[in-house]
């Protein structure tokens, strides 16, 4: 597969820096294309034009110039990586100029004065796509890895990026292929009442497609919190101690603790990377009727964030205030909700113990720490009542694209396999479902040429990757 076609100067030899802007130690161009080495050797690296062909992945130090006014640029580090053992597939040379933002700017203008184009965002991983290097899958995978926020996605781009997603949607795919063969030995016999192969071989081996596909697309919900993290809702009444246990959860002062009812105004939002899989916790205000108008409004943004919640702690001071948050944000959240007793240092008789919703509350004090790991483990009981958490089962759909294709795909087979059942259709009639079913999944590895596929994938990408 190409994707090639549909960028501007396709087979032009590319430039960008590799590296983010700003101060620091070692800032990398990358030139890749037919014209890579030539270009370098204008600016006076690997001995300059008339130089020897330099080793592969060999690096050399050499005073860089301007090709045409011969003005001294940088003393450079440069390594050449020859086709097609490169990252895109192309010659590639790399040079690693000292950081800042001057000299890799200046080495970067050169390369395009001796004849580079400003490689546009996810060209050298669309080249590498284009020329095999990678299929569309790694491609995502290394996004993915510059995008990773977490742990968790950390280590399930890494397995993307070693073709762990891919080798199981090519096995799916070779399933396919298989069926339609088994299909196509029934439509080349017909003579045959039941052809030489027994309907209940090509009706088993699409119940068993059925299932992969299935068993696929259940790792969907996991995968998703592994790349956004789980949506955990602090909610409560004011004073309740939400911020503190905001602060004690991330270990940092993120949210204003004060005494004062209806501090916090609005929705503070922060990552917790942590295991099995990480937390988007969310500090809300508090739930009060008030005429206060930045209050209200602080309190409508709480009510979307219940309202798309995959968890909520509903917390209290006291028995009562837990029962009363249970009961307001029960019918507003979608959510696993875990009340959650706070400010247990400071517990007294009078804060109702036998009250009700006290009975099941986790008590915690953000003060001393008492009663996090026990809450960390009844939020992961309550993550698990949606989405499973297999330790054995690895997470490999991540993306809605990926989703929808295998939901697609399995769409096209359940329509095959009540056609073949019920004899509704004819079977090259019938075969029309698998030929689908192979192409969307043919789609999400990117062995088919779509170009409209390939904008979307590389729309995000930085420029540079």
């Amino acid at each position: 597969m190409s994707g090639l076609a549909a960028l501007p100067g396709g087979d032009d030899t590319i430039v960008a820096t590799a590296t983010a802007p700003g101060r620091g130690a070692v800032a990398v161009i990358r030139l890749s294309g037919a014209r890579a080495m030539e270009i370098a050797r204008a600016l006076g690296a690997f001995g300059g034009l008339g130089g020897a062909t330099p080793i592969p992945r060999r690096t050399s130090m050499v005073a860089l110039v301007h090709p045409d006014s011969g003005e001294p640029l940088d003393a450079v580090l440069v390594t050449w990586f020859a086709a097609p053992r490169s990252y895109t597939g192309e010659d590639v040379v790399e040079i690693a100029t000292h950081g800042g933002l001057v000299s890799p700017a200046r080495v970067l203008a050169a390369c395009q004065a001796a004849g580079a184009r400003l490689a546009l965002p996810g060209e050298f991983t669309r080249r590498a796509v284009g020329n095999g290097r990678l299929d569309l899958l790694q491609a995502e995978a290394v996004a993915d890895l510059i995008d990773a926020r977490t742990s968790a996605m950390h280590r399930q781009a890494l397995a993307q990026l070693d073709g762990g997603l891919s080798r199981r949607l090519q096995a799916l795919r070779e399933e396919v292929i298989h069926l339609e063969a088994l299909l196509a030995y029934d439509i080349d016999f017909p003579e045959e009442d039941d052809g030489p192969i027994a309907p209940a071989r090509i009706a088993d081996a699409a119940a068993a497609l059925r299932e992969a596909l299935v068993a696929l697309l259940r790792t969907a919900p996991r995968g998703a919190m592994v790349r956004d993290g789980v949506l955990v809702v602090i909610a409560g009444p004011p004073n309740a101690g939400k911020s503190s246990l905001f602060n004690a959860l991330l270990g940092d002062a993120r949210a204003i603790v004060t005494p004062i009812p209806g501090t916090t105004r609005d929705a503070i939002e922060a990552l917790l990377d942590r295991q099995p899989v990480p937390l988007r916790l969310v500090d809300t205000a508090g739930l009060r009727d008030t005429d206060d108008e930045v209050e209200r409004l602080g309190i409508e943004v709480s009510a979307r964030y219940l309202s798309q919640a995959q968890v909520v702690l509903a917390c209290g001071a006291t028995a009562a205030e837990v029962a009363h948050t249970l009961d307001v944000v029960r019918p507003r959240t979608p959510g696993v909700v875990v009340p959650v007793r706070t400010k247990q240092d400071l517990a007294t008789s009078a804060h109702g113990a036998d009250a009700e919703g006290a009975a099941t509350a986790v008590p915690v004090s953000a003060e001393r720490g008492d009663g996090l790991d026990a809450l960390l483990a009844a939020i992961d009981a309550a993550v698990s009542e949606t989405a499973p958490l297999r330790p054995d089962e690895p997470v490999v759909v991540t993306r809605e694209r990926h989703r929808a294709g295998l939901s697609v795909a399995l769409e096209e087979i359940d329509a095959f396999a009540q056609a073949w059942a019920t004899g509704a259709l004819p079977p090259p009639v019938a075969a029309v479902h698998l030929l689908a079913a192979r192409e969307a999944i043919a789609e999400l590895i990117g062995v088919v040429d779509t170009e409209d596929v390939l904008d979307r994938v590389f729309r995000d990408f930085c420029i540079g990757k």
